[in-house]
């Protein structure tokens, strides 16, 4: 056995036949020693953390977009928990509306670390006392998609709220911003939507129109063609809020509710494909939104950082006949009103 002095005065005893040192200060030294090291940690982390955010606004824009749907995925589920109890906008003895947080999926799948289905438990607990079941899911949100969601306190009470949307008895207003303004500027689209299989170098499957009509090559006259078996009805009113810089700000209602039916309907169906929305920009590939240069200019982008926009799609209105109407209204997130303002979309 030897014993060697070390910095500072305090003494180490190193045990050969063991291969290990152990500390022989005080208790209280180590706590001290501890304490200083998670303070040099926490500082390391900062410098590093300033280091990282950019100086050039352009650039900061760009690392602020790309990480809007990465930061829920890497926090704890409690503190997920805690992020959506500060976003509830009405509760009582049967729900609780909530604002749904973008890039959070609702169920869970491959590749996702967190989603609302996983955290109901713990946010239950959270506003009972840890005294209560958990909640239940009553309809969905697209992960991009931000605004009103219901959750049911009960079984019961989720079955019957399902039924009012299946139904059609729940009223439901969305915001996008769209590339390109409808023409007409106001109206309804009713063409059934199919998903299908999109052959090219990358195959993916998509959301697509099967429309019921179709105009005949030589006198155009309309001509009704044979129902796709698989298609499902999907009606979508829509209205213009506000036109500028190559975009239109829409209020879109949708009456049925197929998948991904107002993305289809505005960029298959009036060609006005929604601010951010990647994946219906395009038919035959995957590939970032193509924007116009007023647009590109007015978001102070470059069109090869385009693929960091989000989809600009919010459910911004929520109305159902449970016991009494409840109708509730939800404002856009921030990035979603940065972009209104950057877009000169006044409302």
């Amino acid at each position: 056995m030897a014993v060697v002095s070390g910095r500072g005065g305090l003494w180490w005893r190193v045990t050969a036949s063991l291969g290990r040192a152990s500390y022989a200060g005080s208790g209280r030294a180590e706590a001290l020693r501890a304490e200083e090291l998670a303070k040099r940690l926490r500082a390391r982390a900062s410098e590093k953390e300033r280091r990282e955010v950019p100086k050039d606004p352009l650039q900061r824009r760009v690392r602020e977009l790309a990480m809007l749907s990465k930061q829920l995925q890497h926090v704890h589920p409690n503190v997920l928990a805690k992020i959506l109890k500060q976003e509830i906008l009405y509760q009582n003895e049967e729900i609780v509306m909530i604002n749904k947080p973008y890039g959070l999926p609702v169920h869970g799948g491959p590749g996702i670390k967190n989603c609302i289905a996983d955290v109901l438990p713990i946010l239950a607990k959270m506003l009972e006392n840890m005294k209560t079941k958990p909640l239940h899911l009553c309809h969905r949100l697209d992960k991009e998609t931000t605004g009103v969601m219901v959750l049911a306190r009960s079984k019961e009470v989720a079955e019957r709220i399902r039924l009012l949307f299946k139904t059609r008895q729940v009223e439901k207003i969305y915001w996008a911003i769209s590339l390109g303004e409808p023409d007409p500027t106001e109206g309804v689209v009713e063409i059934p939507i199919v998903e299908k299989e999109v052959q090219s170098h990358q195959s993916h499957y998509k959301m697509t129109l099967a429309p019921s009509y179709r105009l005949s090559p030589g006198d155009q006259k309309v001509v009704k063609i044979r129902k796709n078996r698989n298609a499902e009805s999907a009606v979508t009113r829509y209205r213009c809020l506000a036109s500028s810089s190559a975009c239109s700000l829409l209020e879109l209602q949708p009456i049925t509710g197929v998948k991904h039916q107002l993305r289809v309907h505005l960029a298959y169906g009036l060609g006005c494909p929604i601010l951010g929305d990647h994946k219906y920009s395009h038919w035959s590939k995957l590939a970032p939104q193509k924007l116009p240069e007023i647009t590109l200019r007015r978001l102070k982008l470059e069109q090869t950082k385009a693929r960091h926009l989000p989809l600009h799609l919010h459910a911004y209105r929520l109305s159902l006949p449970l016991g009494e109407w409840t109708d509730l209204v939800c404002k856009p997130p921030l990035f979603f009103q940065k972009t209104l303002k950057k877009l000169k979309l006044d409302v």
